[in-house]
């Protein structure tokens, strides 16, 4: 299980729900099942619902009495809670980060590091793949997805190209894309500049800010008073969404106050400060350079 996905941030993260032996706890975003099982051995009596409608995730279910896993998307956390008799739990855990797993299995297509069918499907299930977009949709809706999702400076050119390039020929595979984009490509960010790429078309097939807008919605309905939220984002817009719904509990950041001028939030804020991963876990795993982490406290 080490090789399918390695926890960001095990132990700060699982320290920061402050679990108590006998409560309930979600893992919105099961994986390998490595924050689970750190959960899990910190539980007594306890419960851990966990969440992954990913396939290859679900062969990691953990057997333990305590675990119940349910292979369907966070979005529908409070509605599968509801069907386990589960009115509001503890802490909930959520780290938004592709596994591992995913990024190195080429037939997924999550990376431009390797030849495969452009897929990005969380849930294999759903209709709509990367190349689904790549061959369907408009010039301005890829220049739409590519500017807002990926931050891309010249996504009308990016845009552009691909529609010229698919009059030809459908857009099937993760190297055909690399291969019609390349004079797009700026030569001293290459990595980067693909990594932007591939990153707004999977955030599009898996519809991934609205689904984490739904999930962190439902986690202030579930929370106990006192419960707590952790969240490990790995790009500014998932940041910048859960920053602001913990500060003011609304996605715009909008700060409301009460009669007397305080400020009126649901939430209190764990660490003020963005928590990141130690100089020793970035030389053990590199891909947790991007990671952040944010606690919140419901009051």
């Amino acid at each position: 299980m080490s090789t399918y996905h390695i926890p960001v941030m095990l132990f700060e993260s699982v320290d920061g729900l402050s679990i108590r032996s006998g409560g309930d706890y979600v893992d919105a975003t099961f994986g390998g099942g490595g924050h689970s099982r750190e959960i899990l051995r910190r539980l007594n009596k306890g419960r851990l619902f966990a969440f992954d409608q990913d396939a290859d995730a679900a062969r990691n279910a953990i057997k333990d009495d305590r675990f119940f896993f349910i292979m369907h998307n966070f979005r529908f956390l409070k509605n599968f809670l509801r069907y386990f008799e589960v009115q509001s739990v503890d802490g909930i855990l959520g780290d938004l980060g592709v596994s591992s797993h995913d990024f190195d299995v080429a037939e997924r297509g999550f990376s431009f590091r390797f030849e495969g069918k452009l897929d990005m499907r969380m849930n294999r299930q759903a209709k709509k793949s990367a190349a689904t977009v790549v061959n369907e949709y408009s010039e301005e809706e890829l220049k739409q997805v590519f500017r807002t999702y990926g931050e891309v400076r010249n996504a009308a050119k990016l845009a552009r190209e691909i529609v010229q390039a698919r009059a030809t020929g459908m857009v099937e595979t993760t190297q055909q894309l690399r291969s019609v984009i390349d004079k797009c490509i700026p030569k001293s960010i290459e990595n980067k500049y693909m990594a932007q790429v591939f990153q707004a078309l999977r955030i599009e097939v898996n519809r991934e800010m609205q689904a984490l807008k739904e999930f962190l919605e439902a986690s202030l309905e579930v929370l106990k008073p006192g419960g707590r939220l952790v969240m490990i984002t790995y790009h500014s817009l998932e940041d910048r969404l859960v920053k602001n719904f913990m500060k003011t509990g609304n996605f715009e950041g909008k700060v409301e106050k009460d009669f007397y001028g305080n400020i009126s939030s649901p939430f209190k804020l764990v660490n003020r400060k963005v928590v990141t991963p130690s100089a020793e876990e970035l030389e053990k795993n590199p891909r947790s350079r991007s990671a952040k982490m944010r606690i919140a406290e419901k009051v």
